[in-house]
């Protein structure tokens, strides 16, 4: 049986008729750059978070850059971040002139807050949480670090849409959070996008400026800004799809749910880590094997299409070797890079294309 890691087209044949009239709408109007579509997912979006500000722009990437710009943060500043997660998270702390600091990962893949601590110096600005794969870092003890300290806290939560955390939404504990909406995230449109959610209103307005060529009306520019604008056709796919975005999160525990009870008899495998008081959303399912690169070998024969997010640990690529970091400052990322494996996930997978994976698995180990 094959079994896809991502199916976009059967979500998109289940809400045709509304995303083929929501684009048509936006191509009517021409209602490509801002306008009402923009606007209305912003507000939807806010509102389902309940958040003050939400600001839409071009992807998860800027967000966290322009939060980091609006701050202050640059030349000769730290910020301390994960050492596990896509490179966007601390590419953008080197393009604003400061450093990344990076902190090794605790049993969930999140970033380990027990370690934290040790990583301040007097150059450090804020933090950058990550909740990945759909779980919430344990952002109650990285505020309260950062309070100490005083210090920003940001949320990169481009994996993590309405996760939760003691019932509580992350990315609503920092000053800001971050939102990518890339096609096969939880909430994903038909390009790259993304949108910031703050409660501080000179913070949303400083980002808002920025993000807009540094003018709040069109021809006005006050500071010197960047081009990154959310676009009326991605805002209006996203419009449709945020009303079914909990039905979506159900199906994707459920699976999780499935996943965890067929494979968890099985030595060689080790079922994803569940944090006390975390509501995982299961962006990703990620086994750990020993045999990763075999096992990911042997499904793909069999039909079905795995990943590794991610395959090195960020302080140890190239882009990082200025810090001269070895292998030996982040054990854990080290170990999990070295074994985990995304298995297939996605709210329309049935519970079918759920035993023929694990069946391959099994057939694997035995």
């Amino acid at each position: 049986m094959k079994v896809p890691f991502v199916d976009l087209l059967t979500q998109y044949g289940s809400l045709k008729p509304g995303i083929d009239h929501a684009m048509q709408s936006v191509i009517n109007e021409t209602a490509f750059i801002g306008g009402k579509y923009v606007k209305q997912f912003e507000k939807d979006f806010s509102a389902a978070y309940g958040v003050k500000h939400c600001i839409g722009v071009a992807n998860g990437t800027d967000a966290i850059y322009i939060i980091l710009r609006m701050l202050g943060i640059g030349a000769g500043d730290e910020v301390i971040t994960t050492s596990s997660s896509w490179i966007s998270t601390s590419e953008v702390i080197g393009q604003t002139g400061a450093t990344p600091v990076f902190v090794d990962i605790d049993e969930y893949y999140t970033i380990d807050a027990g370690k934290i601590e040790q990583a301040i110096t007097s150059r450090t600005k804020a933090i950058i949480p990550v909740h990945l794969y759909g779980q919430s870092a344990d952002i109650l003890k990285i505020t309260a670090i950062a309070a100490k300290n005083n210090l920003f806290v940001i949320e990169d939560c481009a994996q993590s849409h309405f996760t939760k955390y003691q019932g509580q939404n992350a990315g609503t504990f920092g000053i800001a959070s971050t939102f990518s909406f890339y096609p096969g995230k939880n909430l994903g449109a038909y390009g790259d996008a993304g949108c910031i959610l703050t409660n501080d209103d000179t913070l949303a307005e400083k980002c808002r400026m920025f993000a807009n060529h540094g003018a709040l009306v069109k021809h006005t520019h006050i500071i010197e800004g960047i081009n990154s604008r959310l676009d009326g056709l991605q805002a209006a796919v996203l419009s449709v799809k945020l009303p079914h975005i909990h039905e979506w999160t159900g199906k994707r525990k459920a699976n999780a749910a499935i996943y965890t009870e067929l494979l968890r008899n099985i030595p060689e495998v080790r079922i994803p880590a569940i944090r006390e008081n975390s509501d995982h959303t299961f962006h990703l399912y990620v086994i750990r094997t020993k045999d990763r690169d075999v096992l990911k070998a042997h499904l793909q024969k069999d039909g079905i299409e795995t990943a590794i997010h991610y395959p090195v640990a960020l302080p140890l690529m190239p882009a990082y070797a200025h810090l001269h970091h070895t292998v030996e400052d982040f054990p854990a990322s080290v170990i999990h890079h070295q074994e985990i494996l995304s298995l297939p996930m996605y709210p329309e997978l049935s519970e079918d294309a759920i035993r023929a994976v694990v069946s391959s698995v099994k057939s694997f180990f035995n």
